[in-house]
């Protein structure tokens, strides 16, 4: 086994060797690493080990994971410069060129281990950086053999396959001591993960806890807003911190919004099942605290009510529970990571403000919600109150925070959350965070401004 030094002695050996490759070499070194994670064969592969080790999610969704999530970082970067002069303002002077970073380590989550892992590779690549990544414990396996696969991209082109590695002393200290020793690290994962990441001393891109919650307005298209919803909180059985947590719905369509619900696989619990379900999604753990089951994380509705004890439909899907306030006191306020929905009825637009703020800030600060509406001035009421860093309009949240082709966020499995969640950046985390700008500034026309500009309306204004 490698000792942390060996390792990121051989990453930085391997940086250098490119530090001074060119545009085109970058680029094509990109493509063909990306292609290791995006063709049909090998995404296969990977989204099945995937789900066998870590038991989180569905084979299907992981494939379209992949596709969604590598292919939207190659759109990003296609054409994008990231090597010498990538801005030139001849008004002001102010050029811009870039370079790498260094050496990077990547933490990786065990709910997203294969296509986060492609997706940050490419992005860190085209900045010219090497990458040692941390798996989960849970997800060794399946990303040591996305690694693997990438490799072989980096061998095809002559790039040096030690670009990228899986770091081998995985242990606590190990992992600390490659936080130290890297010159970034990008930290997808538990909170606790993220604030050793913030204590290790490199600089850091963390990710504050996901809640995402949705408004359903009176005057949305509810059949679409229904589909929408669904097929997010579906999606890979919610692995996805954007997936819908909850959603909140003014009272005037929320009868008409819980028939569309059902009508797309979803079922209704309630009395003494939902106490049940309650009872099961949440127990003390080994540290005498009340958590979320490790047993429902990512698990189908059927699997999460056959343990729960109680009976739904065949047909079920997904599992709603209707949200009670005081809101803090109602467990299912909380974050389920499941396709376990809580539904909120609101008396009006300001009421679902209310406890679409309250709803995000016990859990997920900063992190995103949404909105189902037509009324331009809702859309900017959010953009004006909500302490989010995202707002996604009319979409679906678990695919349009991260990037979609129908928006133009930049494609990532990164979502910073501003000081909100205790993160640096409110920003999609993306391949542009991974370089290092110089500003080159060359004498200009000297710019004049005088005391009366500056003070002149101000002076008027007080000095009666």
């Amino acid at each position: 086994m490698k000792t942390i030094q060996e390792q990121i002695a051989i990453a930085r050996k391997a940086q250098e060797e490119i530090n001074n490759y060119t545009q085109e070499q970058v680029d094509e070194m990109c493509l063909s690493v990306g292609w290791e994670v995006y063709n049909d064969e090998n995404i296969a592969k990977l989204a099945k080990m995937a789900v066998e080790e870590t038991s989180f999610g569905n084979v299907e969704s992981k494939i379209t994971k992949h596709k969604r999530k590598v292919g939207g970082v190659l759109h990003d970067i296609i054409g994008a410069k990231s090597v010498g002069c990538i801005d030139r303002d001849e008004k002001s002077g102010i050029s811009k060129y870039a370079k790498p970073v260094g050496v990077i380590c990547a933490i990786l989550p065990a709910t997203n281990p294969t296509a986060t892992c492609g997706g940050k590779a490419i992005g860190m690549l085209k900045c010219r950086n090497a990458v040692i990544f941390k798996p989960s414990s849970k997800a060794q396996n399946c990303t040591t053999e996305t690694v693997r696969m990438m490799r072989e991209g980096l061998r095809r082109v002559g790039a040096p396959e030690d670009l990228l590695q899986i770091v081998e002393d995985g242990s606590r200290e190990g992992v600390a001591a490659l936080m130290k020793a890297s010159d970034l690290v990008v930290a997808t994962g538990s909170g606790a993960l993220v604030r050793a990441a913030y204590s290790s001393g490199t600089p850091a891109y963390g990710v504050g806890q996901g809640n995402a919650v949705p408004i359903v307005a009176e005057d949305a298209d509810i059949d679409e807003a229904a589909k929408l919803i669904c097929s997010s909180k579906l999606f890979d059985y919610a692995t996805s911190c954007s997936s819908e947590n909850a959603v909140v719905v003014v009272k005037d369509v929320y009868e008409q919004f819980m028939e569309k619900m059902k009508q797309n696989g979803c079922f209704l619990v309630s009395g003494e099942d939902r106490e049940t379900l309650k009872n099961h999604m949440w127990k003390v753990n080994a540290k005498g605290k009340l958590a979320l089951n490790s047993d429902v994380i990512a698990k189908s509705a059927q699997y999460i009510a056959e343990g729960a004890g109680i009976l739904i439909p065949d047909w079920t899907h997904i599992i709603l529970v209707e949200g009670t306030q005081p809101i803090a006191e109602d467990k299912f306020h909380d974050e389920k990571i499941s396709p376990v929905l809580t539904i909120y009825k609101a008396e009006n637009f300001m009421d679902a403000y209310r406890i679409l703020t309250e709803l995000t800030t016990l859990v997920g600060p900063g992190h995103s919600c949404g909105i189902h509406t037509f009324k331009k001035e809702y859309i900017e009421f959010l953009g004006e109150h909500m302490k989010s860093s995202r707002i996604t309009v009319r979409q679906s949240m678990s695919a349009g925070n991260g990037g979609h082709p129908f928006n133009r966020m930049p494609s990532t499995a990164t979502l910073g959350c501003g000081t909100w969640g205790g993160n640096i950046t409110t920003e999609n985390v993306h391949w542009r965070h991974f370089m290092n700008v110089t500003w080159v500034n060359e004498p200009v026309e000297p710019w004049s401004l005088s005391d009366e500009e500056i003070w002149g309306d101000f002076w008027k204004k007080y000095s009666k």
